[in-house]
This record gives C-alpha cells, structure tokens and sequence, in this order.
C-alpha cells in the first residue's frame, strides 16, 4: 500500500535498530516484520488471535522507540510532514496495542479485523 509506505518503513527501522538478545524480543521482531508484511500488502486485514498480544507489545515498543528518539529530532529538524507521520505512527501503534491487548483477551478463536486510519496525508 503506496500510501501507507512511510509506516512500513518505520516499522521495518525499529526492527533493524533492534537488538535482539532475548527469545521475547526475536519473537516481537518477528511478529513486526509480518505485520509490516501485512500493511504493505493491504490496509485492512485480519490478525489471527495468536499473534494479537505479541503484536501488540512490538508495537508499543515502536511508538515508545519513536517517541523518545526519533519525534524529538523532527520536531528540531521542523519538518513538518516527517512529524506528522512519526505522530501517526505512534497514535496508530498505541491504538492498536490497545485494542489488540483487549481482543486477545476477550475474544475466543476469532482474528482481529484491523483497518487502518487513513494516512496523515489523506487527512490534511
């Protein structure tokens, strides 16, 4: 999805950035990587259940990366369109944390239907 390529270069960023030392953090690497398969292939599609809650804390790891890291340097950079995507990035994979960690939870065998907002350059 051509309109949602800045989101998978983000996530694919997070994952080369990442050391992964521990069996947890190879396994949400992982589950990045395909999530990023995903988005790149559609911006609507189902997650299957089993990987709901470990999607949900790579994202969370994405968004806490980003905001520490990368926000702080396009805001002083003033580019304003790289800064509204970053904050996309992070607003979505917090959304999407949350709702992944509550359907993992609450919801017996069925994938989670996730549709994604519409870029932030469709909203401007």
């Amino acid at each position: 999805m051509p309109a949602y390529d800045f989101y998978v270069a983000q996530l694919r960023f997070v994952v080369a950035r990442t050391q992964c030392d521990t069996p947890d953090l190879v396994e949400m690497m992982a589950a990045l990587e395909d999530f990023a398969d995903q988005v790149n292939a559609s911006s609507s599609f189902d997650l299957q259940l089993d990987r709901c809650r470990i999607t949900g804390r790579a994202l969370a790891g994405v968004a806490g990366f980003l905001q520490q890291h990368i926000l702080p340097e396009t805001i002083a950079a003033g580019n304003q369109i790289a800064e509204r995507q970053v904050r996309w990035v992070i607003d979505t994979s917090m959304g999407l944390t949350a709702a992944l960690t509550v359907h993992a939870e609450t919801v017996e065998g069925a994938p989670y239907p996730l549709d994604l907002p519409e870029p932030p350059d469709a909203v401007m």
